[in-house]
């Protein structure tokens, strides 16, 4: 038997033909299951194991590093005169748009390791038995959908993070050039809604520009590299922000915005 029908029992060629009680008792199954942990993919994953929903193995202690580095993360753009110097507007847009790729760095910086284990189908469940049961009102109907509009931190997500925050292990950067490659991360001149989209563009020229020249005397044999960086860069626009708020910090904010908390942090001061 292989590890995907000994940790999941998935018949994926045969899911369409299940009967519904045939997939509900594969569900009631899953939740009798222990746990398993996670730190990669296993390997020959099928689709539905990747898809398995996942959260922090420890989020007692996860969690508060995170929130250190996204603390961390508010603090760097409040300390660019470049970016305070923007309209609210932009700053907000930008705001929006980079603080998962510039927080990733942060995590890639800070060296933050963590594992994921299986998470509790009892949700999924619950919708199976009582769909049809309850009458729900509007305020009940948007709340679900908001909880469906969430990204469920499932273990091909966090394969794809895992990934990225060894990619930028292996590159070893120093606090400068993680410094500079935020800069041109955050001015990001694609973020919709700009209103100085052509100056945000000469700041992330500046930026690059600013870490190619840290580049030069510390890897003067590596003509690669800053393409490398920037490559790798690129790949943290692939993480949904929403997942890395599901899996990093809903278990601390619970159903409070985060990105009203950022706003918050933001012009605090």
């Amino acid at each position: 038997m292989s590890y995907t029908e000994m940790t999941t029992g998935c018949q994926c060629s045969d899911y369409r033909s299940q009967k519904p009680n045939a997939i509900l008792f594969n569900i009631l199954s899953q939740t009798q299951r222990p746990s398993l942990n996670y730190s990669s993919a296993p390997p020959h994953s099928c689709h539905c194991q990747m898809l398995r929903t996942v959260r922090l193995t420890t989020p007692g202690d996860t969690c508060p590093v995170a929130s250190g580095v996204l603390v961390k993360t508010v603090r760097f753009m409040q300390s660019l005169l470049s970016f305070r110097q923007l309209p609210a507007r932009d700053q907000l847009a930008l705001l929006r748009g980079c603080w998962a790729p510039v927080f990733l760095l942060g995590l890639a910086q800070e060296g933050v390791d963590f594992q994921v284990t299986d998470a509790p189908a009892a949700s999924m469940l619950k919708r199976i038995l009582l769909e049809g049961q309850e009458p729900r009102g509007p305020e009940g109907a948007e709340s679900e959908r908001a909880e469906s509009d969430r990204a469920r931190p499932t273990l091909a997500a966090m394969q794809k993070l895992k990934s990225c925050l060894h990619k930028f292990w292996s590159l070893d950067l120093t606090p400068k050039e993680y410094a500079y490659l935020k800069g041109a991360v955050l001015f990001d001149p694609d973020v919709p809604q700009l209103k100085s989209a052509a100056f945000i563009e000469g700041l992330q020229r500046e930026a690059e520009r600013a870490l190619r020249e840290v580049l030069t005397p510390l890897h003067p044999q590596d003509k690669g590299r800053f393409s490398r960086i920037l490559l790798t860069a690129s790949t943290l626009k692939s993480i949904n922000p929403n997942f890395v708020i599901e899996l990093f910090f809903r278990p601390v904010i619970g159903p409070a915005d985060l990105f009203e908390l950022l706003v918050e942090m933001l012009f605090s001061c």
